[in-house]
């Protein structure tokens, strides 16, 4: 257990803190401030909160899109959706409406990928017992000319508004970072400010997360509560 600050400045109990990660706060040069947690993606895991990350018993941030309980971005783990049974609505079994851009870890292969799929089912993994899934839009990092079309064809909230943001990306070498702003500004200012001040120039890929007042962050250096709505699931640092 950790005692951290909650966002009334008031000492509370994590009960899952976790250590084996990296934190930092960057400030990009189109005014972005973002708070970025490197760790190893079999360091980490989805869950079903209910609650704002602040209040969570973990660390870590906000997942994917929802509405009310239900989930509407992917959320899987080992093959089961974090939020409820295997064929019910909203549990995290798919990416509901449109194919939209998820996080892959592949855990028998130690590898990600981002696959644009809708349901779990899709998913291409070497063992369907051993990986996550975690569903947003895609970043296409690397693909500059594409990627504000691809995201708009994914459904994008929101992308010209100056929201708070989330997202999680990865490099070259296999490392994970998730992502918090503290700032409001557009998804493509958002996105340059990732490609300008994360992973020196080495990202391969990643994904948007929910974002405005879904952007949360929970670690023993940081607290971030949005707007202190609940969320349904989160991105948790394990150990």
């Amino acid at each position: 257990m950790a005692k951290v600050l909650s966002s009334n400045q008031t000492p509370r109990i994590v009960r899952f803190p976790a250590h084996d990660y990296q934190y930092k706060e960057v400030k990009a040069s189109n005014g972005f401030i973002l708070h970025v947690v490197k760790t190893d993606p079999a360091n980490v895991t989805l869950e079903a909160v209910r609650q704002n990350v602040t209040l969570s018993d973990y660390y870590g941030i906000n997942g994917g899109f929802f509405y009310e309980q239900q989930l509407l971005s992917m959320a899987v783990v080992n093959g089961n959706p974090v939020a409820g049974e295997n064929d019910s609505y909203g549990s995290g079994v798919e990416n509901t409406k449109y194919p939209r851009g998820t996080l892959v870890w592949d855990g028998a292969a130690n590898q990600l990928s981002v696959q644009i799929v809708s349901n779990a089912s899709e998913l291409q993994v070497t063992d369907r017992s051993k990986f996550w899934a975690q569903g947003g839009i895609s970043m296409l990092l690397g693909r500059d000319e594409e990627w504000f079309a691809e995201a708009a064809k994914q459904h994008a909230p929101y992308m010209d508004d100056n929201r708070l943001r989330s997202a999680v990306v990865y490099d070259f070498a296999g490392e994970v970072y998730l992502i918090v702003s503290s700032t409001k500004g557009t998804l493509a200012d958002f996105r340059a400010a990732i490609l300008e001040r994360v992973g020196e120039g080495r990202l391969s890929d990643g994904i948007f997360l929910d974002g405005d007042g879904s952007s949360q962050l929970q670690i023993a250096e940081a607290l971030l509560p949005g707007d202190s709505r609940p969320v349904v699931q989160m991105i948790r640092i394990v150990r």
